[in-house]
């Protein structure tokens, strides 16, 4: 299968480059950046990459190679480029950008699957423990009065809170048969307790040192549940875009999230 990168100069990038690289089935016929390492050998960056592939600027790069699919971690801004411009090419689209517009999200759901379009993932978290987590809070918050998502990344990270820990508070909602308990008293220092999503408080943690970790913690009676799942390196996300790169093909249409390719949806 021959295999596109998109932001391929970043730390997903990168770590997505030498991924596909590895994976025997799977061939790294193109990577696009925005601005760092434009026109440069990917070898460079990259030790084993095919000599003669450099890093192109544009969506044209991708077609011109003739990628089946590209994987996208890039900034939404990209990422819309790419739906338009890739998906009517009959090009599958694995997106890993979060922070998306619902504009954006808008247009892949009624882009992907189309006559001739390509197909879509798009998922918030790629770390298959990070997947598994989130359905556990799902099952967990039809049982607990309460719960809090506290969300750990690198001071990089360009949105807060993540894609994921709004995934999670958002299950966790839908899951619950009661309202939730309000929380007493009140901020002294604006913010201290966090933003709410549906009803669940979420908290964003940006330090140096971290990569991508995530904490929920469910309150009830008498106990308390914590569910934590982190990765310590990207390494960590790639079987799960290699997952998607290998399905994408096979699943008309948009498919939100890796649950239905592990069969937890």
């Amino acid at each position: 299968m021959r295999v596109g990168v998109l932001g391929a100069t970043g730390r997903m990038g990168l770590a997505t480059c030498r991924a596909v690289l590895d994976a025997p089935d799977l061939d790294l016929v193109a990577v696009v950046a925005r601005a760092t390492g434009v026109g440069r050998p990917l070898r460079d960056l990259v030790p084993g990459a095919p000599e003669g592939l450099e890093v192109g600027e544009d969506l044209a790069d991708l077609l011109a190679a003739e990628a089946e699919v590209v994987v996208d971690f890039s900034r939404p801004e990209a990422t819309a480029a790419a739906v338009e411009g890739l998906l009517g090419e009959g090009v599958h689209l694995v997106s890993g950008t979060t922070g998306l517009p619902p504009e954006v999200m808008d247009d892949l759901g009624n882009l992907a699957g189309k006559a001739d379009h390509g197909n879509a993932v798009w998922a918030p978290n790629f770390a298959l423990g990070a997947v598994l987590a989130m359905h556990f809070a799902a099952v967990a918050g039809r049982f607990y009065p309460a719960a809090e998502v506290i969300e750990l990344h690198h001071q990089g990270k360009a949105d807060a809170p993540s894609g994921t820990a709004l995934r999670t508070a958002r299950a966790i909602a839908a899951a619950r048969k009661e309202p939730p308990v309000p929380a007493a008293g009140r901020e002294s220092v604006a913010g201290v307790r966090g933003g709410e999503v549906d009803g669940v408080r979420v908290h964003s943690v940006r330090l140096p040192g971290l990569v991508a970790h995530q904490e929920v913690i469910f309150g009830g009676q008498g106990e308390v549940l914590t569910l934590r799942h982190d990765s310590l390196d990207r390494s960590s996300f790639m079987p799960g875009v290699l997952l998607a790169v290998r399905e994408v093909g096979t699943r008309p249409g948009l498919t939100v999230g890796l649950e239905p390719l592990l069969g937890l949806a």
